[in-house]
């Protein structure tokens, strides 16, 4: 997850993360030698007790009545004014400008402790026929993920927000690929053709409701909710993370724009195609893992005992009834 780290005014974006004085932060996948095992050595941030992104293993989180739903203020809604997609060299982001600036769109309840309005989303994905999702659910990685990122309305500037541990939230969505494309993200995937280079940027045809990003209304009250930092350099333990347990449906066709479209930062002369832009998941440590009230839990529990019991009886030789 990508956010500005200088000094920054809700007047101005886009938002772009960078490393602390200024050093050189990469994938794995455009040069191992600056990839995430090194960030640490860039930023002390990212090798914290708090980072992101983690595996959220159902077996093993309990449920919190008081995560209920999410209020998507000004979600529904096509604000007026222009929004900007960039590819920064690292991700394809899109700032939302227009009626944001004015805290017009924003997330509350479901036990966040503030209005958190919505400042810009950025994507992370694979490479051909590989899965990319920073996040993972019972360890398993999806094609893609999103992130919509929310800055407490307390705050004024990033710079601020990143000294709290409440200073930003952050929506994660997971992707799965089915055969038909999502037209909700036709606006997104045509204006990627744009900005294939690093420092490019375009305007939107047009801007839309958030909401058409997310899954379907009536899964929205299905999260995993923990405390994390930013994924990229610096890597502030800044964040309250919502991971949406339903994905977001999307094609191959519309996945392979960002696998085959983008390059990362060039390196001399030479472009390289930006995949696998994902941190790999960092350890939980001491933190606690919460359901919503709706989200399913101990999943991965249910199915090692059915495992087991089927190993017993194969053991045993008994008979199987299966109703």
């Amino acid at each position: 997850m990508k956010v500005q780290g200088v000094c920054l005014t809700l007047l101005a974006l886009p938002l772009i993360v960078k490393a602390s004085g200024g050093a050189h932060w990469c994938y794995s996948s455009q040069n191992p030698s600056c990839g995430p095992p090194h960030w640490k050595d860039i930023n002390h941030n990212c090798g914290g007790e708090n980072q992101s992104p983690i595996d959220i293993d159902r077996s093993k989180i309990s449920r919190d009545e008081a995560l209920g739903d999410i209020t998507f203020n000004g979600y529904d809604k096509a604000p007026p004014g222009k929004w900007k997609i960039m590819n920064d060299g690292h991700t394809a982001l899109v700032s939302l400008e227009g009626d944001t600036i004015l805290g017009h769109i924003n997330i509350s309840g479901a036990g966040l402790p503030n209005v958190f309005q919505a400042l810009q989303l950025h994507f992370h994905w694979g490479g051909p026929n590989q899965d990319g999702s920073e996040h993972r659910i019972d360890g398993k990685q999806f094609p893609m993920e999103l992130h919509i990122v929310h800055l407490n309305s307390k705050y004024k500037s990033i710079a601020a927000a990143k000294a709290d541990p409440n200073g930003l939230a952050v929506l994660g969505l997971l992707f799965k690929v089915v055969e038909t494309d999502n037209t909700n993200y036709n606006t997104i995937v045509e204006a990627m053709k744009s900005v294939s280079l690093e420092g490019q940027f375009v305007e939107l045809a047009s801007t839309f409701r958030l909401d058409s990003l997310l899954p379907r209304a009536d899964t929205l009250s299905r999260y995993y909710r923990y405390r994390g930092s930013l994924t990229t350099p610096d890597c502030a333990e800044a964040v309250i993370w919502t991971v949406l347990e339903e994905p977001v449906y999307i094609s191959r066709a519309q996945v392979n724009v960002f696998v085959d479209t983008l390059h990362f930062t060039a390196t001399g002369e030479a472009t390289q195609k930006m995949t696998n832009n994902y941190r790999p998941t960092q350890p939980l440590k001491n933190r606690k893992v919460s359901a919503s009230r709706d989200a399913t839990v101990n999943r991965g529990t249910t199915s090692s005992i059915s495992v087991l019991a089927l190993l017993v009886l194969l053991l045993t030789g008994q008979h199987m009834v299966f109703s």
